[in-house]
């Protein structure tokens, strides 16, 4: 498919007013100088403090605690959770406490989705196990947000009867971390 000369008109016009608003931005006014990367421009307020990228200049990790006081468990809304409780950044952990499997208590694990069509149908089939049912108890099992893109988290037990009927799936999509300000 090609342009047709309409499309092509307007494309060169769009082009051109581009090219006149930068230049335009960069034109000195009377009395300032023109706005360079090395001219009026304070150098000095750009500190640790005032620089958004200086490594120092970052908020510290947080620990969540998946489901808050309920913990990973059948028939919780984790999606709901995980709307309230975001955003998640880079780094920042997420902490899954369930009972070891007992006579009284289902037993839990947490499977990395590959993908948000095996989210939405809690299809198991591609997934990664992150955690067994016995990485729950005690202080819990810890994962990580090291990577910038949707993870997709599900319990795996019963076939996936506890993703698709006990709502124990969420995701996130983890930010770089923000700045002070």
């Amino acid at each position: 498919m090609g342009f047709t000369s309409g499309q092509g008109i307007v494309t060169l016009l769009v082009l051109i007013a581009s090219l006149l608003a930068v230049g335009m931005a960069n034109r000195p006014i009377a009395g300032k100088p023109a706005n360079h990367w090395n001219s009026g421009f304070n150098h000095s307020i750009w500190g640790p403090r005032n620089n958004p990228f200086h490594p120092n200049n970052t908020r510290p990790p947080k620990k969540f605690i998946v489901g808050g006081s309920e913990r990973w468990r059948y028939g919780f809304n984790y999606t709901d959770w995980a709307l309230k409780n975001g955003p998640f950044y880079i780094n920042d952990t997420l902490v899954f406490k369930y009972d070891p499997p007992n006579s009284t208590t289902f037993p839990h694990s947490v499977y990395l989705l590959p993908n948000f069509g095996s989210f939405l149908t809690c299809d198991l089939s591609r997934a990664k196990q992150v955690a067994t049912v016995a990485q729950g108890g005690s202080k819990g099992f810890e994962f990580v947000l090291k990577n910038l893109w949707p993870h997709y988290f599900a319990c795996g037990e019963h076939n996936g009867l506890h993703c698709k009927e006990g709502m124990m799936k969420f995701s996130v999509m983890p930010l770089f971390r923000p700045c002070h300000g």
